[in-house]
């Protein structure tokens, strides 16, 4: 199933906003793990290390724009909790089922 232009177009208008408000999560919970005094700096240092290591390869974090991944990106974003199912109201019922479809397996 090829992408249509009108869910190309909103897509590539929703995911800086998206990747923002996700990175916007990811702070705070970096700052969370910075603030934890009942944790060693040390550790805290490391586990803030990991966590950067693992999350900035989350496409809530970073996605290569390729119209042809579009379904797997949205359904990674929904995946990692950077998006909703709702966040996809306004795209085509097909890429919107066919999203659901790739979260099923």
């Amino acid at each position: 199933m090829e992408v249509s232009k009108s869910d190309w177009s909103l897509y590539r208008k929703k995911i800086a906003g998206w990747q923002e408000s996700f990175m916007e999560k990811l702070c705070a919970e970096y700052a969370a793990i910075l603030s934890d005094s009942s944790i060693a700096a040390s550790e805290r240092f490391w586990t803030l290390e990991r966590r950067i290591k693992e999350d900035k390869r989350l496409s809530g974090v970073q996605v290569e724009m390729r119209k042809s991944n579009m379904r797997y990106d949205l359904a990674r974003l929904v995946a990692e909790e950077a998006i909703t199912l709702d966040d996809l109201s306004e795209f085509s019922t097909e890429l919107q089922e066919a999203v659901r479809m790739i979260i099923r397996f």
